[in-house]
């Protein structure tokens, strides 16, 4: 075992929910592991649906960078599968998990993706926001005993690399791309446009 899987394994330990750890503390992290992800698809529905044109634009790049991280994952997962704690008999686990590789976590990726995208964009305060969410999934999930911590760490440095990749190609052709997305949109939703219900 090399010195950074040793330390790993060490802040999993640390962190990893014991056996005499309140039921109200597992209670709420099993809440903040599992329900938390579905802030995002809300807030890039409202960036989107009462957003302008500059909220819409970075939406649309938010959904690339992390679609992007996510497929890295799972290349990195087919290449090198990492076994979660609960696979190699480490510390508990509190909630069922498939027994697939750990390495990356898709779950602080997509936050991630999400959260650097808005950062990056000048909008601060959302991205404090979905960060700071993130980062709670990301405890919650290493508490329960299905992550590393490390594993958070990778979700991060992957998503920094979609963000690198997806910047320049987005600044070539993001205005296009998000101008057609609004062609689009306006011919789907032209009803709920016209009684004011969303933004044009």
């Amino acid at each position: 075992m090399n010195k950074i899987e040793a330390f790993n394994q060490s802040l999993f330990l640390r962190i990893n929910a014991g056996v005499d750890t309140p039921s109200w503390a597992v209670d709420t992290a099993i809440v903040i592991a599992d329900d938390l992800i579905y802030l995002i698809p809300m807030l890039l529905f409202v960036l989107w649906l009462w957003g302008d044109d500059a909220r819409r634009n970075q939406a649309i790049k938010a959904c690339l960078v992390t679609l992007l991280a996510l497929g890295a994952n799972q290349v990195i997962g087919l290449v090198w599968l990492h076994p979660r704690p609960f696979m190699i008999g480490l510390g508990h686990a509190w909630v069922p998990h498939s027994a697939d590789s750990s390495f990356p976590s898709d779950h602080m990726t997509v936050f991630a993706g999400i959260g650097l995208t808005l950062l990056f964009g000048g909008a601060f305060r959302l991205a404090a926001a979905v960060l700071t969410a993130g980062f709670s999934v990301a405890w919650a999930r290493v508490f329960l005993g299905v992550h590393f911590p490390l594993d958070m760490v990778g979700a991060v440095a992957v998503t920094g690399v979609a963000y690198v990749v997806v910047s320049p190609l987005w600044r070539m052709a993001g205005d296009t791309f998000t101008n057609l997305t609004e062609k689009l949109y306006r011919v789907v939703f032209a009803r709920p446009i016209a009684s004011g219900w969303v933004r044009r």
